[in-house]
């Protein structure tokens, strides 16, 4: 269960004011470490009993495969940077959520194809200047939106990206991939918000990932966590087939991507 393009995917959204003066997609993220779930008993009986380790693995990427919506949060460090991540996105390519960026912050809301983004002054000046934006291109860009919330159309610069991160069989497309072969144990039993898991445990190079099964109702998958290696962190999937209701910002508090992106005509 590989979750690196996933890691790229919110970094992009993260750093999406790069499609306003730097092209191509940002560099990959690592998930910031949290505090583990806590023991519980297991439901009885044991849903899984009788089952390997891949073959729950396979139940649970079938089970969170086949929903219709989530929602995900994670703390994300990249580059030196803290990234806090809230994302609620259906199978219709509509999400909404935030980001944290160190003492930044923005929202986030994508329908019909088309991708808001409202942030704050200091979202948008550490976002510009983790991408190698110049000061002096800095300032207007931040006058400009400020308030606002910034608008990009199918086909602008960051949209495709964007569009990722708010497509849930893009977001799930690798959880099935295991690329490298190492091999799953079962782990003890614990509770993520209050529902029983099963946990599976996977060891290499220095690196731990626990994926979190639910024990209750369709075997979604609840949390991965990683310890150790390269890309330490945490993310926790909740709120399965619930509806994502999006609204698009009234016209006259946005502006569009055009106005900012010298090579998309005004």
């Amino acid at each position: 269960m590989r979750s690196q393009s996933s890691h790229r995917k919110l970094r992009a959204a993260a750093v999406v004011c790069a499609a306003v003066a730097v092209a191509g997609p940002a560099p990959a993220a690592a998930w910031a470490a949290t505090a583990a779930p806590g023991p519980a008993a297991a439901p009885s009986p044991d849903p899984f009993d009788g089952l390997t380790p891949e073959q729950i693995a396979d139940r649970a990427v079938d089970a969170t495969r086949s929903a219709d919506s989530l929602r995900m949060t994670g703390q994300v460090v990249s580059e030196g940077q803290h990234l806090d991540v809230d994302f609620s996105v259906d199978d219709r390519g509509s999400c909404r959520g935030r980001i944290g960026v160190d003492d930044g912050d923005a929202e986030l809301r994508r329908l019909d194809g088309v991708t808001y983004l409202k942030g704050d002054e200091a979202f948008w000046r550490i976002s510009m200047t983790a991408q190698g934006v110049p000061e002096n291109q800095i300032a207007p860009v931040i006058e400009l939106v400020k308030g606002r919330w910034l608008k990009i159309d199918p086909g602008q610069a960051g949209s495709a990206d964007l569009g990722e991160v708010c497509d849930l069989d893009s977001l799930l497309d690798d959880l099935g991939r295991d690329e490298d072969g190492a091999r799953l144990t079962r782990g003890p039993d614990r509770e993520v918000d209050r529902t029983p898991v099963a946990t599976l445990v996977k060891k290499e190079s220095g690196e731990t990932t626990t994926v979190s099964v639910a024990q209750e109702g369709k075997p979604y998958i609840r949390q991965v966590v990683r310890t150790g290696g390269d890309e330490p962190g945490s993310m926790t999937l909740s709120e399965f087939d619930r509806p994502v209701r999006v609204t698009a910002p009234p016209a006259d508090e946005t502006v569009d991507l055009s106005r900012l992106d010298p090579g998309t005509p005004a």
